[in-house]
């Protein structure tokens, strides 16, 4: 069975990496080599909300889940995590080898780029975030790598900038490999309205002291929000989605309910509590509504 890692350890573990000159950094970027932060044993990093976006080049057997997907990864894969969307990954074999890099939203606060790393589609909710690779893509992703190990390293003045770019770089190569619908976006009002309803149910999210509430569970709590009448809204949603608001804002919160159920150690109270349930029971009558099972089953 693989050891877990804690944040707590895996910054710990990965400082011992980080040259002196550059520790000032962390928390705005850093790159890594999987098998020399793993070298001892393989690890599984822990279903977790993290501070910070990772972009990982995996090359191994593993088993990923994302927020309530689970996709295996027989050999080669990139993968975009971000830290709306809680996210693991675990080693189904010793022959682990990659590399990954982390960087917070502010490494871009200030950059010429203008670069706002929630609106890109590999960072976007319900997307997928992990891509197959052959060898020639491979290569490609390697060389990035390399090259930001290079700069990290270097005493060059305007490296930071560099490393920027080869973030961007990365990303690119990512949105390239999404179906072409992902990356071009709808101007109708109905898509504006929609792109601004889905930013505001997932900005309640994640939950993360059990005492912490949804701010807003309604139709008409999304509508004053968005300053528009609650039917004009649940209008624009059905003519993108084909879902009406009630039914998008209840499957986000059994959709976090999962979450909470299977990588926390809150009771069935406290989830209940902090999705917006007064009553336990109320909580259980929608989570089996809607998985078929009790939110004790679904948990065991």
């Amino acid at each position: 069975m693989p050891d877990i890692i804690s944040v707590k350890d895996f910054y710990e573990d990965a400082s011992l990496l980080i040259p002196e000159r550059i520790k000032k950094e962390i928390g705005h970027f850093n790159v890594f080599k999987t098998e020399e932060l793993f070298a001892t044993k393989p690890r599984t990093m822990p279903y977790n909300r993290r501070a910070y976006y990772k972009i990982s080049l995996i090359i191994g057997k593993n088993r990923a889940e994302y927020a309530d997907k689970v996709i295996h990864i027989e050999n080669n894969a990139l993968l975009f995590a971000t830290p709306q969307i809680p996210y693991n990954w675990e080693p189904l074999d010793d022959n682990q080898t990659g590399t990954f890099c982390i960087f917070s939203e502010d490494f871009f606060a200030g950059s010429q780029s203008g670069i706002k790393l929630q609106d890109l589609p590999v960072f976007q909710p319900g997307g997928n975030p992990i891509f197959f690779l052959n060898e020639e893509q491979i290569d490609e992703v390697k060389l990035i790598f390399k090259k930001m190990f290079r700069e990290l390293a270097s005493n060059y003045a305007y490296k930071y900038d560099l490393l920027r770019n080869y973030v961007i770089e990365l990303i690119h190569t990512g949105q390239k490999l999404q179906p072409l619908s992902a990356l071009h976006t709808e101007t109708s009002s109905s898509k504006r309205v929609s792109s601004l309803f889905i930013e505001l149910l997932e900005r309640q999210f994640p939950l993360e002291p059990p005492h912490q509430k949804l701010n807003f569970r309604s139709a008409k709590d999304y509508a004053d929000q968005l300053s528009i009448h609650v039917n004009y809204l649940n209008k624009q949603l059905k003519e993108v989605t084909g879902k009406t608001t009630t039914e998008l804002i209840l499957e986000r919160i059994v959709k976090e309910a999962k979450i909470l159920l299977k990588h926390t150690d809150w009771n069935i109270s406290e989830i209940a509590y902090s999705l917006g349930f007064e009553e336990p029971a109320h909580f259980n009558h929608l989570f089996k509504k809607h998985t078929t099972l009790s939110p004790r089953a679904f948990r065991v």
